[in-house]
């Protein structure tokens, strides 16, 4: 088969166009779209890992891992943070981390009475540069794989209880 030198510069011409088109596609960020948050789950304040977040906090922070959900469709590592003092006082938040980002959102607060109250529009807001650092700290203790959730919750869990690994 003979290709004519004007068909073969026609055709080399497409293939570079359908090679500029795939390529500029495989590239293009993908609009990211958060997935409807499940319900807070249950959790169990004597199953806690703590995590350090300053050694001078007057709070204890800890997460129980039953809690914990990474959700593949959209990234997001949910969790139930209690934050504890020394007179036994808690604050529990229901929250979210987007690690590609650096984000997390609170979706609840749990109250003394056993309810939930949930967040009404509830916001991103950056990791780092915020008054209370928690939520870093979970990120940075086994949270986050860099940008990206880890590859399970158990690797997470394990992250958690071996911080000098």
């Amino acid at each position: 088969m003979t290709v004519k030198p004007l068909n073969a510069i026609f055709l080399g011409a497409l293939l570079c166009a359908a090679s500029a088109a795939w390529a500029q596609s495989a590239y293009e960020e993908v609009e990211w779209k958060e997935s409807e948050p499940p319900p807070p789950p249950a959790f169990d304040v004597g199953k806690l890992v703590t995590i350090e977040v300053s050694p001078n906090s007057a709070l204890v922070y800890g997460v129980d891992p039953a809690s914990i959900s990474i959700s593949k469709s959209d990234g997001l590592v949910r969790y139930v943070m209690v934050a504890s003092s020394a007179s036994g006082a808690r604050n529990v938040m229901y929250e979210a981390i987007h690690c590609a980002t650096g984000e997390f959102k609170t979706y609840g607060r749990y109250s003394s009475d056993g309810r939930w109250t949930m967040v009404d529009q509830p916001q991103w807001n950056p990791l780092y540069g915020m008054p209370s650092k928690y939520a870093l700290r979970f990120a940075q203790a086994g949270a986050c794989d860099g940008a990206a959730a880890p590859s399970s919750v158990q690797v997470l869990v394990s992250r958690l209880k071996s911080p000098y690994r």
